[in-house]
């Protein structure tokens, strides 16, 4: 992601990354389990908080505990319990294909906390209006929260909540994004689904095999039932 680093230390990144960490710090503070990896944006440690011995950054470049191409994640299937994903998919020309990798590598049950840009919002309204190929986060496919919960519906994981934030308009100077930090709260109550960015939280989910037993007790009612007829036919005046 061209740009990526630039923009993190500008205002306007520090003032999206600010809230996307304290939703990510309150959702995987009380997730438990022995393996926790972070795919994407390797200058913030967005694991922190998280208490799986196991912490991992991984993704294509950076400083990064594993390289790898995203779509074909190296560990075994149903042995992470944690994935969090700061935009990943609408940066990746194949979101299809890292999200049934990810499903590959979670345990059943296992947790997976997604970040990304409303395309309903301001802020994907200036994406349209100013797309520009190289620049930072102007140069993705945004994806919606309904359009992801379809993908992640289809891979049998279940939503269980979601937040938007950062109502402010994407402005670039910090003096700006102070004055209209009001619209946080009026944006959360009045119109909650066009908050600039989005967190969702899912789970996957292994629906059980039913279990076929022998017809052992059938068999033997049936038989119990064909003694008894019998009896009486061989002793009709009973």
């Amino acid at each position: 992601m061209t740009g990526i680093d630039d923009w993190l230390e500008s205002p306007q990144g520090r003032y999206v990354m600010d809230w996307e960490r304290s939703k990510i710090d309150s959702v995987v503070a009380d997730l438990f389990g022995y393996n926790a990896l972070q795919l994407g944006m390797p200058q913030l440690d967005l694991l922190a908080q998280n208490r799986i011995p196991l912490r991992q950054t991984i993704g294509e470049s950076g400083k990064v505990d594993v390289v790898c191409d995203p779509r074909e994640l190296p560990f075994a299937a149903n042995s992470i319990d944690l994935v969090v994903m700061p935009h990943v998919l609408e940066f990746h020309e194949d979101p299809h294909q890292i999200l049934r990798e990810v499903e590959r590598i979670l345990i059943p049950d296992g947790q997976l906390v997604v970040t990304g840009f409303n395309p309903l919002s301001l802020w994907g309204l200036r994406q349209r209006l100013l797309r520009r190929p190289n620049t930072f986060p102007t140069n993705g496919n945004y994806i919606s929260v309904l359009r992801l919960k379809d993908w992640l519906k289809l891979l049998s994981f279940e939503v269980d909540r979601g937040n938007f934030g950062c109502y402010s308009p994407p402005c670039v100077q910090e003096n700006w994004l102070q004055r209209l930090h009001f619209m946080e709260a009026a944006g959360d109550r009045w119109w909650s689904f066009a908050g600039g960015v989005y967190l969702l939280r899912a789970i996957k989910r292994v629906h059980g095999m039913r279990l076929i037993m022998p017809e052992w007790k059938r068999k033997k009612a049936r038989a119990k039932a064909l003694s008894a007829l019998t009896q009486k036919e061989i002793n009709p005046r009973d």
